[in-house]
């Protein structure tokens, strides 16, 4: 079944404008994935009226990536203290449109939760940026829990709370869980957040995105490549 979606966010977040512009412009690779927008390149810029909001609005020929249509909006607000933002995703959907609404659902709630987090903790800082997949065996129902278990992450911990975890690469650290339901993970420590997807749920693997903010790229995804294979293999 295809059909249009919309997803539609509000949040305030402790950062400027600019600073908020900056993260969804040329930032990306802080808090969701290395890209960057090029007003009179980028044909899929719609709106481009810094620092208050872009639009990007991208036609899909291909209907196998699951969409015929995909839009981004962001509205920008100073407000006192930081800023007032408006993200609305909006498209079509091609297939499984229920499954994918859900994920989608899920997955953007999750994006701008890191989102913010990168603006109050890292804001202006680049990142390296690491995605690596779990094996077939980490599509399994229980694999989030499997990998919080590996990274010695207590299944009581509350979120916003101290914890204290094994990470590849790095080893015993201190960390924050500033994100934690069935389908994600969030850790933060004072140089990097690690994004953990639970996209078992979505008929995938279980997935992990490290935003480093003082490593080198090659030992980070060897580490966790490593990692993954050690515990899903």
């Amino acid at each position: 079944m295809s059909g249009e979606f919309e997803i539609a966010r509000e949040f305030e977040v402790a950062a400027k404008p600019e600073e908020v512009w900056d993260a969804i412009t040329t930032g990306t690779g802080g808090w969701l994935w290395p890209s960057e927008y090029k007003p009179g390149e980028d044909e899929s810029i719609t709106t481009w009226d810094p620092p208050h909001r872009l639009t990007v609005r991208e036609e899909i020929a291909d209907p196998s990536f699951g969409q015929t249509l995909n839009q981004l909006d962001h509205v920008i607000d100073a407000r006192e203290g930081g800023s007032f933002v408006r993200y609305v995703h909006s498209g079509i959907f091609v297939a499984d449109w229920e499954n994918q609404y859900d994920g989608a659902q899920k997955h953007t709630t999750f994006y701008l939760h890191t989102l913010r987090q990168y603006l109050e903790h890292f804001a202006g800082r680049q990142a390296v940026f690491t995605s690596v997949e779990g094996p077939a065996a980490a599509g399994a129902p229980d694999a989030l829990e499997t990998a919080a278990r590996a990274l010695s992450l207590p299944g009581d911990a509350p979120v916003g709370g101290a914890v204290r975890v094994t990470l590849p690469g790095v080893g015993e650290t201190d960390a924050v869980l500033d994100y934690r339901d069935r389908h994600f993970i969030g850790l933060r420590t004072d140089s990097a957040l690690y994004r953990l997807f639970g996209r078992n749920h979505f008929g995938h693997v279980v997935g992990v995105s490290v935003h480093d903010f003082a490593a080198n790229a090659a030992p980070v995804e060897g580490a966790w490549r490593e990692w993954a294979e050690a515990v899903w293999g």
